[in-house]
């Protein structure tokens, strides 16, 4: 099979595609014919040796592939060969072929098509648990989110008003993006490229800040946002796409009772009480039409690499997916 693996750390230019053995699938494992892979900042982040957990070498990227069971393992029960299912692994997505764990699928209803399957799980997981596990919005609640018009923003925009948030605040860097946001259902649009942005913010929330808010840029976008949190307020970080780590106080968190939150989808991921409703819950918000998933592209395997750097351009609007 085709796969595309990195030996090194290092830009884009470090992805390359090999010819390599295909994965049998033993026990509880199932082999998928893969049909669309998602692309993530988690992708890159793995690229250039910066993930949240060490990274081994040789290592194929990509958590997020939709597609068509063609083997079973030995103790498979519960599915098929010719199932058409989506499903998270912890990597070997950027391939023809990948094995995970039967326990992990959910099935892909005929009515969606596999570019919309492979664009949910990652992407849709972490909005929903971002805003209802651990910043825990409530009804009312007016919600802060970064990066608006990429992947996780434009979810979580709509997943803030499907859960009851009373003002969604999106920020982003273009007026094109911006308008995007708002096309997803954004209230309230703010350029983050603008000088003393967090203050819009402040003005828009009448001086008192917002309930909960979404970062991931880290650096100074971090500390701009931690300005515009609310007393009582939740700030959940979920990436540090800008390469900078952002240092603070703890203690200035005190006087406001306030909470900065760490994410990490996987370990989301190995909670299944968690895992399978929130993501039958999102199929059911995208059969029913209350949920858009926005594509920014569809492209070859072998051009990971372009992906990688017109993500990290920061030019693309909605999910990006390659296609073996």
């Amino acid at each position: 099979m085709k796969a595309v693996q990195l030996k090194e750390f290092g830009g884009p230019e470090v992805l390359k595609l090999v010819e390599m053995e295909k994965p049998v699938p033993t026990g509880h494992e199932v082999l998928i014919e893969i049909k669309a892979i998602g692309v993530n900042y988690a992708d890159t982040a793995r690229r250039e040796g910066r993930y949240v957990v060490k990274t081994p070498l040789p290592f194929i990227p990509g958590a997020e592939i939709a597609g068509v069971i063609a083997e079973v393992g030995d103790y498979v029960t519960t599915v098929r060969p010719g199932m058409r299912v989506v499903t998270l692994i912890e990597s070997g997505g950027y391939a023809e072929y990948a094995v995970a764990d039967d326990r992990s699928l959910i099935p892909v209803p005929e009515t969606l098509d596999f570019h919309h399957a492979a664009a949910l799980p990652l992407q849709g997981l972490s909005a929903y648990h971002i805003l209802k596990t651990m910043g825990r919005l409530e009804k009312g609640e007016t919600v802060l989110i970064s990066a608006a018009a990429g992947g996780v923003g434009t979810i979580a925009v709509q997943l803030a008003k499907l859960f009851g948030a009373s003002k969604v605040i999106a920020t982003a860097s273009s007026a094109e993006k911006l308008e995007f946001a708002r096309e997803m259902g954004a209230d309230i649009l703010v350029n983050y490229t603008e000088p003393d942005w967090e203050q819009q913010v402040l003005k828009e929330t009448g001086g008192r800040g917002v309930d909960v808010a979404l970062e991931m840029a880290g650096g100074s976008i971090f500390h701009q946002t931690l300005t515009c949190l609310a007393t009582f307020g939740r700030l959940v970080i979920f990436g540090a796409a800008s390469g900078e780590q952002a240092r603070f106080y703890p203690s200035t968190l005190m006087a406001r009772n306030q909470s900065v939150i760490g994410f990490f989808l996987p370990q989301i991921m190995r909670k299944p009480k968690l895992l399978q409703p929130s993501l039958v819950e999102l199929l059911t918000y995208l059969e029913e039409g209350k949920l858009k998933l926005t594509n920014g592209g569809v492209f070859p395997l072998e051009e990971a690499a372009k992906v990688h750097t017109l993500m990290q351009s920061r030019k693309t609007k909605g999910k990006l997916i390659l296609e073996p």
